[in-house]
């Protein structure tokens, strides 16, 4: 077992605990990812051969009606910003605004509050249990690909590549309606 941050542990505890899901389907990861944590204590970082929490962020330009996708070098597809936490990162929020300024290149972010959605996929080093957040771009801001991307791309709401999958479709779709009720975004 590898020790590592018990705040970071117990922030995602917290926030698995408080998040009110959107609907049944996502309370039930909700409750997968909390009876995870609660008998795995590594279950928070990648050496957790059973899977692992990890956080990530879609960054949204709101007044421009758009986000930001990166080509990820392994999985080969458009995908949000993120990924493992790290030893450093204090609470989810952390770890998944430390991925989206290092992947975007954009340092003026500002999370919305609380998740987005959350979403189980195996990937190529194990199961993640991601905590998705959604991060707010100035407008016009310009994005600069890190080493981490094969690409990085502005698509509209309605605009997504071919070949999306249905997680980031679903990110992109919750995120739009977060951010239309708060009003947070002159023209969509």
């Amino acid at each position: 077992m590898t020790a590592g941050s018990p705040e970071l542990r117990e922030d995602a505890v917290r926030v698995l605990r408080e998040w009110a899901a959107p609907d049944a389907a996502q309370d039930a990861l909700r409750r997968a990812y909390a009876e995870h944590l609660a008998a795995r204590p590594d279950g928070m970082w990648r050496s957790c051969g059973a899977g692992h929490v990890t956080a990530s962020a879609l960054v949204v330009d709101p007044v421009g009606g758009r986000v930001l996708l990166t080509l990820h070098p392994k999985i080969g597809r458009w995908l949000q910003t993120g990924g493992h936490c790290e030893r450093g990162d204090a609470t989810l929020a952390d770890a998944a605004m430390r991925e989206a300024r290092e992947e975007s290149g954009i340092g003026e972010l500002r999370l919305l509050p609380g998740p987005v959605v959350l979403d189980r996929h195996v990937t190529p080093c194990a199961v993640h249990m991601d905590v998705q957040y959604a991060a707010m771009a100035p407008a016009g801001a310009a994005a600069v690909r890190s080493a981490e991307s094969l690409d990085l791309r502005w698509f509209g709401w309605d605009a997504l590549p071919e070949g999306t999958d249905v997680s980031v479709r679903t990110l992109v779709g919750r995120t739009r309606r977060l951010v239309t009720a708060a009003g947070q975004a002159r023209s969509l």
